[in-house]
């Protein structure tokens, strides 16, 4: 018997953004420290002056401010579905209040990046 409305899960979405949070974690985040934190800040590529002035204009560009809300939210997502998927390993079921605190953690963390970056533009 073939069933023709199957009940819809809502799991690919989680695993969408755990998958492009670890992608990002894993990818972006080592260069984007290595550079903003190390190199940048002990005049790595001869730039002398790395303050306040540039990283604000950074962060004030467009291109600047999606790259700061995707570092903070992407991660987010993926460690609050490791959270979610940690806690269902250690026997504690909290079932559909747990999933969605967690994941209500990482869009309020999305949104406030949001609504910070759009802040500074």
């Amino acid at each position: 018997m073939i069933n023709y409305s199957p009940k819809r899960s809502d799991e690919p979405i989680w695993w969408g953004l755990f998958g492009a949070g670890g992608v990002w974690f894993a990818m972006i985040t080592p260069v984007t420290v290595l550079l903003m934190g190390i190199l940048l800040p002990l005049h790595g590529f001869g730039v002398v002056d790395i303050g306040y002035d540039k990283v604000y204009a950074f962060v004030s560009h467009p291109i600047g401010g999606a790259f700061t809300v995707l570092s903070l939210s992407l991660p987010m997502w993926h460690a609050m579905h490791r959270v979610h998927h940690g806690l269902h390993d250690l026997q504690i079921h909290l079932g559909t209040v747990g999933k969605y605190a967690c994941y209500l953690a990482a869009a309020l963390v999305t949104v406030l990046a949001t609504v910070w970056v759009i802040q500074l533009s």
